[in-house]
């Protein structure tokens, strides 16, 4: 399966590298980034959008757009962090 991490690279530029590596060898990763990058759309279709229900439903897409951009950045935080195999 294809999977889209263009968003999180654009949303993180720094971290580009790091969000490659993280997708390669992740699969709940790869399905977050894919996540995100729907819930981008949604916000869009819901952000020119004429329905009467437009600014609750903007409001929770970009809610969820936001959890879901916190949730990239701590997976890619977590995933630099090497532990040590020091001696005890």
């Amino acid at each position: 399966m294809e999977y889209d991490t263009g968003l999180a690279k654009r949303a993180f530029p720094a971290r580009t590298q790091d969000i490659d590596e993280l997708a390669a060898r992740c699969e709940n990763f790869r399905d977050l980034c894919n996540d995100f990058a729907l819930a981008d759309e949604l916000k869009r279709t819901w952000e020119t959008s004429t329905a009467p229900e437009r600014d609750e439903r903007y409001a929770e897409s970009a809610e969820l757009f936001e959890s879901l951009r916190k949730e990239i950045e701590e997976m890619v935080e977590k995933a630099k962090i090497v532990p040590f195999s020091g001696r005890r």
